[in-house]
């Protein structure tokens, strides 16, 4: 996806979020912020847009957005358990609406047989509470995986998580 795609989903999601008047928040790792980046590309995302957290290092996985230290231990950053508790930490700590996480490899060292580079994780929060985590493998050096992580965050939202 090139990045007037990019700007044409931000803007899609945006407008969702402005009918529901809601508002989202993103807790990023390995897209570094690139979410909330595309997201604030859109004039007017103020009205929806509420924060973001680029939380890279486990330490600020935990302080940023209240991940537990057992959890990242016991899951590695890069896991369903992680994203769960990031999106519903920033959800919380941003006060919005909605909430996305990702936490993934994007490479092109940090691989393994059990996480390849190229694993992604992404949390999604809902109003009420309700959490849902997904797993991706995406191909590609690190722009690409981090491009396609952004894409298909984007994508996630506007069809399945957000209220039409």
């Amino acid at each position: 996806m090139n990045d007037q795609q990019l700007q044409q989903l931000s803007a899609a999601v945006g407008e969702r979020l402005k009918a529901q008047g809601a508002t989202i928040t993103c807790a990023e790792s390995c897209t570094g912020g690139w979410i909330a980046k595309v997201l604030t590309d859109i004039s007017g995302s103020s009205a929806w847009f509420e924060r973001g957290f680029v939380t890279y290092s486990n330490d600020a996985k935990q302080t940023l957005v209240g991940v537990s230290a057992d959890v990242l231990a016991q899951h590695g950053a890069v896991s369903e358990a992680v994203v769960r508790e990031m999106a519903s930490g920033a959800q919380l700590a941003a006060r919005a609406d909605y909430a996305v996480s990702v936490s993934g490899i994007a490479g092109p060292e940090g691989g393994s047989v059990e996480k390849p580079v190229g694993t992604v994780w992404f949390g999604f929060a809902a109003p009420g509470g309700a959490v849902t985590a997904k797993r991706q493998f995406f191909q590609g050096d690190r722009e690409a995986v981090r491009r396609q992580s952004v894409a298909w965050a984007l994508q996630m939202l506007h069809d399945d998580f957000l209220v039409n």
